[in-house]
């Protein structure tokens, strides 16, 4: 089986799909019934792609192809005629962004989410309009929609009104190799002192991305949470600048407390593990998520979590994390207060998390999707599916919808 994916999403890795490409691809090379891959890459963005050069093929796809509407309108037109060049049996589209209107061959796409139905303002007009007219209208056109949370297949239903048995849930994975807990005493040494921080600190890696990452609430309530109490706590924050950063910024300038207010910038992959390791609590008040990877991947690294529960976070993260009503500053600065108080309930959310973690694993997300390859390319349903969410005690990852128990 011939399998296309197109990669010109991933924002030069430094987002959420673009780690996913990443990781399905490692893991599809993996698999056990690996199909054979071509993959269509921004110049630029090919060395990210060096562990599977030479494994894959990668059609180099011309830099002037970046921007947002000369990228859709590339996808509408050279790629429907590449996939009838190369034989393509399958074309995954793994963002909702870039889906196909002409079907050259069997289609697929990934939804992460629908955001742009529940955050107002989270991108510019254009955006938000392509993303609740043009999109519905693609959607009905895949052959097969794979999302990563019940949250999204939901949601999906609802406002884009696909057939049910075309759309299935397949949640993300974790690279446990990389995501591991041992080595935290290190890790912690080395961030200190590489960055000049003090412990103990509340992390929150994230795209700095306003409003729907919330980070001007959680340094509101990070402010009261230091003025009424005498404490050494910091918050350090990481992620590029994305919409909306200059909000965030001026929250930072304007805090009383800013010299604890410890903004990294993009975290490097390569460090990310290790930033997990070192926190004393990683926190993630999105005020919306598809699926919510960071906090999953804070767990396995022994960090305890206190995260939302807007969008997929709660179906995802469960029992193993403290919750927060990402809109209530109060709430936010009193869960800050109570972990920072409570070594006992924080070592007892570090050993759920770790537990939640091993459920968890890209090698189950990539034999999923290539049932979902199998399927598209027949046009029957599958007998024997593989399931990525057996080891969470619900019903088959293809098809929809799932039972209650997923992902619990």
């Amino acid at each position: 089986m011939h399998v296309g994916i197109t990669t010109s999403v991933m924002q030069r890795g430094r987002s959420g799909v673009g780690q996913y490409v990443l990781a399905l691809v490692r893991a599809l090379l993996a698999a056990e019934r690996r199909p054979r891959l071509t993959l269509f890459v921004l110049e630029e963005d090919l060395p990210l792609f060096d562990f599977a050069r030479d494994a894959v093929r990668l059609v180099p796809v011309a830099e002037r192809h970046r921007a947002p509407a000369k990228n859709i309108l590339w996808h509408q037109v050279e790629l429907p005629r590449l996939a009838r060049q190369l034989g393509l049996d399958v074309l995954h589209v793994p963002s909702y962004r870039r889906m196909l209107w002409p079907r050259p061959c069997a289609l697929v796409a990934t939804i992460h989410d629908l955001a742009p139905f529940h955050v107002p303002h989270k991108y510019d007009w254009a955006r938000m309009l392509y993303g609740r007219i043009a999109v519905r209208q693609l959607a009905r056109r895949q052959d097969e929609i794979i999302t990563v949370s019940r949250a999204t297949a939901r949601d999906i239903g609802t406002y884009f009104r696909v057939p049910p048995q075309r759309v299935s849930v397949i949640p993300n994975g974790l690279d446990h190799a990389r995501f591991t807990p041992h080595g935290r005493t290190e890790a912690r040494a080395a961030i200190l002192q590489r960055h000049g921080l003090r412990p103990p600190f509340f992390l929150y890696v994230a795209r700095l991305e306003h409003p729907a990452k919330n980070h001007v609430r959680l340094i509101a309530a990070f402010n009261r949470f230091k003025a009424e109490s005498p404490s050494p706590w910091q918050l350090v924050l990481g992620g590029s600048d994305w919409h909306g950063a200059p909000a965030i910024h001026a929250a930072i300038r304007q805090s009383p407390y800013r010299e604890d207010v410890r903004c990294l910038g993009f975290v490097p992959d390569a460090d990310l593990a290790m930033w997990y390791r070192a926190a004393d609590v990683f926190v993630y008040p999105s005020l919306f998520e598809g699926f919510g990877l960071p906090p999953l991947e804070a767990m396995a690294c022994g960090c305890p979590v206190l995260a939302a529960t807007r969008g997929a976070l709660r179906e995802v993260c469960h029992d193993a994390a403290a919750s927060l009503d990402p809109e209530d500053v109060d709430q936010i600065k009193v869960q800050l207060a109570r972990l920072a108080d409570d070594e006992p309930m924080r070592e007892q959310l570090r050993a759920a998390g770790l537990e939640r973690a091993r459920r968890f694993d890209w090698s189950d997300t990539a034999e999923a999707t290539i049932d979902i390859y199998s399927r598209a390319v027949s046009g029957g349903p599958l007998v024997v599916p593989h399931c990525a969410l057996a080891s969470h005690g619900g019903r088959a990852a293809v098809g929809w919808p799932v039972s209650d128990s997923v992902c619990r």
